[in-house]
């Protein structure tokens, strides 16, 4: 018997984007497949992944989404959809995003790095409009809608002739999952753990929280490699570890790390940690990462009026402590500066990955013998039980006017006497019947 292969779904971005594109909210959407909002939102940010019936459901929905988004933009394109000519100026281009940057090994040179991503950065509405929009069953989340897909060129037409081009040059071996899963460990993890130091004020704690998130990444490697944004899926394990409300009963914990030797990081790093965890979460991936309205909202699994509020309300209180950091550019400039100017190191990739592998070895072992034990205890219950009904013992009941059974001894006079007179008298007749008083 063969299963039937699950139905394809966008990646978890593009979800978001395409409900978006819609003008439906979490709760409409999930009104329309039948599930909670909290499902909805936990698919979208990858979380988990919809089966069976639902999974249909929603692919269905998506596809319909997509459908009359395409349909929206080929409206808006002159000759129906056709671009014949250049962009137009209101069509967002690519731009490159600021991210928080690492010093380089030998700690003299500050290398700043930073990818392409179409859309704009920053809202088109300002951050006080999004953050008054309704965040209800009735409200919209507003965000940009997905960006065209680029396709293949057109191939010749019938009755052309194709020219014979150059020999194609193989290209480089594919990588095994082990090398890039390094490659992608060597690339981000120096960023991360300067971001992740910004989230919690500790070196070590940033440290532990990447590698963590990494070696949860080699767990799922097939997921994260498909996964449009590998980079984005390890910070939000490692933000996720890193501002777990376990870590306050940790040891380590107890014992502060000495602050930035610079007063005003040291400054800077205090007022950060003042911030509630989802307003700091929100800043450092706005201001700090460069990630857009709508990216944050979706890494942070919250609505895009509930991301700018927690942005604006973390930037006002920023400005009252430091007022020079009113300006968002200033602002990623010195978050920037404070976490380039620690000296954070991330471990080898071989050790996190060989970390990561004992750790699922010990997790199953682990299972494997706390199976065994409960299959050891069970099959030792059903060997030692009844097999059949045994009624109770009842307990004893104290029966009144019958002497206590006493041992035999020697007779006293007493005893002597009496027995001798019950001997001499007559065993049967009416005088037992009727004794009479001497």
């Amino acid at each position: 018997m063969t299963r039937r292969p699950a139905t394809s779904l966008p990646p978890p971005k593009l979800r978001r984007r395409l409900r978006e594109a819609a003008a439906l909210t979490q709760t409409q959407l999930a009104s329309r497949v039948g599930v909670t909002p909290g499902t909805v939102r936990a698919w979208e940010s990858g979380r988990t992944t919809p089966r069976g019936r639902k999974r249909e459901a929603y692919a269905k929905l998506l596809k319909t989404l997509a459908e009359e988004d395409a349909a929206r933009q080929a409206e808006r394109s002159p000759q129906g959809g056709r671009d014949t000519g250049p962009a137009s100026a209101s069509q967002p281009k690519a731009r490159p995003v600021p991210v928080v940057v690492a010093v380089g090994p030998d700690g003299d040179a500050e290398h700043e790095t930073s990818e392409a991503v179409d859309g704009p950065v920053l809202p088109a509405k300002p951050l006080t409009e999004i953050a008054a929009e309704p965040d209800t069953a009735t409200g919209q989340d507003h965000g940009p809608g997905p960006g065209p897909e680029s396709g293949p060129g057109p191939g010749p037409g019938p009755g052309r002739r194709t020219e014979p081009g150059p020999e194609p040059v193989p290209g480089p071996a594919a990588l095994t999952p082990a090398q890039a899963f390094d490659a992608l460990y060597e690339f981000s993890a120096p960023a991360l753990v300067r971001q992740t130091y910004l989230l919690t004020g500790r070196r070590e704690q940033a440290r532990e929280s990447v590698e963590r998130a990494f070696q949860t990444a080699w767990e799922h490697w097939p997921e994260v490699a498909r996964d449009r944004d590998p980079v984005g899926w390890v910070r939000a394990t490692a933000y996720e570890y890193a501002l777990s409300p376990w870590q306050r009963f940790r040891p380590r914990h107890r014992h502060p790390e000495p602050p930035p030797a610079d007063p005003g990081d040291r400054t800077l790093l205090n007022t950060l940690l003042r911030l509630p965890p989802r307003h700091r979460r929100a800043l450092v991936l706005y201001d700090g990462v460069g990630l857009d309205l709508p990216e944050t909202a979706a890494e942070t699994e919250a609505s895009t009026p509930a991301t700018a509020n927690r942005l604006l309300h973390a930037r006002e209180a920023v400005a009252g402590r430091l007022p020079a950091l009113a300006d968002p550019e200033v602002l990623h400039q010195r978050l920037a500066e404070l976490a380039s100017n620690e000296r954070l190191r991330a471990g080898p990739p071989t050790t996190v990955r060989r970390g990561g592998e004992r750790r699922a070895r010990f997790r199953t072992r682990a299972a494997i013998a706390f199976t065994v034990a409960l299959i050891g205890t069970t099959a030792l219950t059903v060997h030692t039980a009844p097999t059949h009904y045994e009624p109770p013992v009842s307990p004893g009941v104290t029966v009144r006017g019958v002497p206590p059974r006493v041992a035999q001894g020697a007779l006293s006079d007493e005893e002597l006497e009496l027995r001798q007179k019950l001997r001499d008298q007559a065993q049967d007749g009416p005088e037992r019947l009727s004794p009479k008083a001497e």
